[in-house]
């Protein structure tokens, strides 16, 4: 009987903190009412010996607005950074299956692993460089929008302001394109050399300028081919997700719950899977951007020779016209 009675008071101690815990919560979370904690925090109560409500006069803080600045400057840093990373990844583990010659015995189990450690342990400091580059014009950007929201009185009469402001967006984004376009490409070359950033940026750039008309056609095929991917698998599941909400064929009247909106499913899904492709062909497009740049060097360092042979796959030498020449038999004894 003892152990009962134990028990049951330890039950409603229990339950006692648990409540006053729940009830310090809420008023932690809400705004300090002093009537609404009177009501519901009574001061003789075990809420009101532990919490106080009072009112504290308010101050005018300068410069919250810069910390405010300070925290977005951090979360566009954080995004591009975290964009960079994965790009980085993808780029060592396409790289590291151009570069081994014989594909059939050294290519490595887990390729992304591989490639995600080699990231972690040697360029953090590059991605946080190049993505921090991103951030500062992207800041700018978002500058120059504040700017424009707020001299919208003044450019409707003043066609020079208006002027100044397009330009101004214009050579910005130009030049956010353009080092995410360097940015890119230098995290490949760093994936396959392991250098820094700016030495990468060079080489790549001018990897790129010895060969501008490949690169040109390249990347117009690439868009062109991407683009019709994802229109296929968008205006695909956009036609499926009508007909089976829109009831459009009899079989189906039975299957699926009635729905009075059926357009709204139908764009959700349509949006959803719009992101989801765009995410998917972005591994595709990265995985281009690499094994072409890995190409042009491969056709730069090496002529097929014992000493130098072409990394590429069989099938691209054919197309090329390029072969590896085999090791003669006196060579072999004399390796």
């Amino acid at each position: 009987m003892t152990k009962v009675v134990e028990f049951e008071n330890i039950a409603v101690f229990v339950c006692q903190q648990i409540h006053i815990f729940l009830i310090d919560f809420l008023i932690f979370v809400s705004r300090c009412n002093q009537n609404s904690f009177t009501k519901t925090c009574g001061e003789d109560s075990d809420c009101g010996l532990t919490n106080a409500c009072q009112f504290a006069l308010n101050q005018n803080l300068s410069h919250v607005g810069w910390y405010h600045l300070y925290n977005f400057l951090g979360l566009l840093w954080i995004i591009c950074f975290i964009s960079d990373f994965g790009d980085m990844v993808l780029a060592g583990s396409f790289a590291g299956w151009y570069w081994t010659l014989d594909r059939k015995k050294d290519l490595p189990i887990f390729p992304i692993s591989n490639s995600l450690s080699r990231t972690v342990r040697y360029h953090m400091g590059t991605l946080a460089f190049g993505s921090l580059i991103i951030d500062i014009t992207k800041v700018i950007r978002c500058l120059i929008e504040y700017a424009d929201y707020k001299l919208k009185k003044y450019s409707k009469y003043n066609p020079l302001v208006k002027a100044l402001d397009c330009c101004c967006k214009c050579c910005f984004w130009c030049l956010e394109k353009f080092m995410k376009f360097i940015n890119r490409n230098a995290y490949i070359m760093t994936a396959v050399h392991g250098k820094k950033l700016i030495k990468s940026s060079r080489d790549a750039f001018l990897l790129l300028m010895r060969n501008a008309l490949r690169a040109f056609v390249l990347d117009k095929v690439t868009d062109f081919l991407l683009f019709m991917g994802k229109l296929v698998i968008v205006g695909g599941v956009a036609l499926i997700s009508f007909l089976v909400f829109g009831k459009q064929h009899a079989a189906l009247e039975d299957k699926v719950p009635l729905v009075h909106f059926y357009l709204l499913p139908v764009i959700l899904i349509t949006v959803g899977t719009y992101f989801i492709t765009t995410r998917f062909f972005s591994v595709y497009n990265m995985a281009v951007d690499t094994l072409f740049l890995c190409f042009l060097e491969d056709c730069e360092r090496n002529d097929g020779s014992v000493d130098k042979p072409y990394y590429m796959p069989k099938e691209l030498r054919g197309i090329l016209g390029k072969k590896n020449k085999l090791k003669t038999s006196n060579q072999a004894i004399g390796t």
